[in-house]
């Protein structure tokens, strides 16, 4: 009688456990894709490809000329596909802010959701990059488009102590996290760097899901054994900026931007790329999406 008791005891306890795990806020999820690595594509190509797929949006530079923007919103609108834009800093001295203005104004007439900025570079003095990121502050403010700031190699945010002291000092600044570049910038999973990933996470509002490693920012292919570790390193941080959105009851939006051959390895003298770009970028949403119940 008591062993019965017991085990009635424990799947009332997993029960609990399963409906207290189930009764929490919801979180609205959207995936994007990448134009970087289909540029071949027509936009209208892209676009079905990319609905097709399942994804809810493409996120992708401005295109320069503006019938190739009228073909990107026409393509974008037909299938229903939300926009992320992208704008990059010209370090070209004083030139670059006006350069760096005239960029968002630009895609700005794209309507995207948000604005994704490759922001300063690594070897200028924290007042510079400062300024850059005041001029996107401000010129938000104006336009009402959300403008958010890469962590990236070659940008300010190059490292991950160094991306805390900006978090630090400037309240406004948040991220688009892309923590696979500081796996090879400081080649490792980071498990020394606990304090400012933590801030950092806590500041982030987009994701890009590629999986880096101590040697390089992105790994052959995630679905490979090999690659395990590096895969779940991801998953947990990704994991925890699910979570903060989840508490908070804000959404959160991921691009699955696993690069083309350059990121992605190719084989010697034949320059042939080990896997498929596009089936890893599908393949990541997909285990997000279940991940994540979205």
């Amino acid at each position: 009688m008591r062993k019965y008791l017991l085990t009635v005891l424990l799947v009332f306890s997993v029960l609990s456990f399963s409906v207290a795990q189930n009764t929490g806020k919801s979180l609205k999820m959207q995936f994007f894709c990448p134009k970087w690595g289909a540029e071949s594509l027509s936009w209208e190509d892209f676009c079905k490809k990319v609905k097709d797929a399942g994804y809810d949006g493409v996120e992708a530079p401005f295109p320069a000329e503006e019938t190739e923007r009228k073909k990107a919103m026409d393509a974008l609108k037909k299938y229903e596909l939300l926009y992320v834009g992208m704008i990059f800093y010209n370090p070209a001295p004083q030139a670059h802010l006006k350069d760096y203005e005239q960029q968002i104004r630009t895609v700005a007439t794209m309507k995207p959701v948000f604005i994704n900025s490759h922001t300063g570079k690594d070897f200028t003095a924290f007042e510079q990059n400062k300024a850059v990121i005041d001029v996107a502050d401000r010129v938000s403010k104006e336009i009402g488009i959300k403008i958010i700031h890469e962590t990236h190699r070659g940008r300010f945010s190059y490292a991950a102590n160094v991306t805390k002291n900006y978090l630090d000092k400037i309240p406004s600044l948040r991220l688009t996290l892309d923590i696979s570049h500081w796996c090879a910038v400081h080649e490792s999973y980071l498990d020394d760097q606990s304090d400012a990933i933590q801030t950092v996470l806590e500041r982030t509002d987009h994701i890009h899901s590629r999986v880096g490693h101590p040697e390089g920012p992105q790994v052959s292919d995630p679905r490979a054994p090999e690659w395990k570790v590096a895969l779940d390193k991801h998953l947990a941080w990704w994991d925890k900026v699910v979570a903060l959105h989840k508490q908070k009851g804000t959404p959160l939006t991921v691009t699955t931007e696993f690069g083309p051959p350059g990121y992605l390895p190719t084989l010697p003298f034949t320059n042939q790329p080990v896997t498929s770009q596009w089936d890893v970028n599908v393949y990541m949403m997909q285990l997000l999406k279940q991940r994540y119940q979205c």
